[in-house]
């Protein structure tokens, strides 16, 4: 498929009632701020008094509980704290953790939090960028442990060699935690975006939803995506996004739980719509991770709305299939 115009995705959320509950005499304010290495923005139909401050403030709570940039984080303080002891965390980082747990069981190990090590060992996490790739006996024992998480007592552990890494979680979590609270502040129409994760609800005044383009690999010939995020969001999981340059090959961010390697099976981008940012954000690495077989079979099975873009072939699972226009 040659691009050309683009593709249009309705979500079966956008109904009639959706259009008639817009402010008509509303205006669109537009704000923005710093986050989590990168930045935010958010466009909303008349926000109270204070918006800015709230998106700030919930975004700085996720980096005070999650960001291993972050020497006293509860993410860092647990990652030095010894395996087997187990540590209280706050409700932000276990409502993170247990989606993550959740995601990683479901396919069938494709994501895993536990990858901190094996991220600082390919310069993606707070460690520096190596000269040199590292190798398989080191990349393996990085990866060994596991996390366990005792919800009701809001407390986890690590054993072996575990270290939590939410680099594919959390800017998801962030921008919910962030749009939850606009909701209960009285916003109700918005589109908000964290560092290219977005979440979008409400309509604007004239009637249009949040009109959104689906990021696209750089070059790719397939016609372009476009999303009306009514009651949704939209990540994005790229190889072109982040990568490790070493040994004469370049290694993208996404590591392969099983290996803790560089993911080297083609795929370009996986893009997940979900009613939750974080879900639709760690699904789009477990995907990648799987690649087109695995992945867009489990994305069909987990009923999730996915295009995944493999050396320049487009695969589109039927719950996507069933939004275009």
């Amino acid at each position: 498929m040659n691009a050309g115009a683009p593709r249009i995705a309705i979500p079966p959320t956008l109904s009639p009632a959706a259009f008639a509950g817009r402010d008509q005499t509303g205006r669109i304010v537009t704000l923005s701020g710093e986050t989590m290495g990168t930045r935010w923005s958010l466009s909303a139909v008349s926000p109270p008094e204070g918006t800015a401050q709230v998106v700030q403030a919930a975004l700085d709570r996720v980096v005070a509980q999650m960001s291993q940039w972050e020497p006293e984080s509860d993410i860092s303080r647990f990652n030095r704290n010894a395996p087997g002891q187990w540590q209280p965390i706050p409700p932000e980082f276990a409502r993170v953790l247990k989606a993550a747990l959740e995601v990683a069981e479901r396919s069938g190990g494709a994501f895993d939090p536990a990858l901190g090590g094996a991220a600082d060992l390919w310069g993606f996490g707070p460690s520096p960028a190596p000269a040199d790739a590292p190798g398989h006996n080191a990349t393996k024992a990085a990866v060994g442990g596991h996390i366990e998480f005792d919800g009701p007592g809001l407390r986890a552990r690590r054993l072996g060699a575990a270290q939590l890494d939410f680099s594919g979680i959390a800017k998801g979590f962030g921008a919910d935690l962030a749009a939850e609270r606009l909701l209960a502040s009285g916003a109700r129409h918005f589109l908000l975006e964290v560092g290219g994760e977005l979440r979008g609800h409400g309509v604007k005044p004239e009637g249009q939803p949040w009109w959104v383009d689906i990021e696209r690999p750089p070059g790719l010939t397939v016609a372009p995506l476009r999303v009306a995020l009514h009651e949704l969001s939209v990540a994005t999981s790229g190889d072109y996004r982040r990568w490790l340059d070493a040994d004469g090959e370049r290694h993208p961010h996404t590591l392969d739980p099983r290996s803790g390697r560089p993911v080297a099976n083609g795929v370009r981008s996986v893009t997940v719509l979900h009613a939750s940012c974080m879900e639709a954000d760690a699904w789009a690495t477990a995907l990648t991770v799987l690649g087109p077989a695995e992945g867009m079979a489990l994305a069909d099975a987990q009923g999730l709305a996915v295009q995944m873009i493999a050396g320049e072939e487009e695969f589109l699972s039927p719950a996507l299939m069933a939004m275009l226009d």
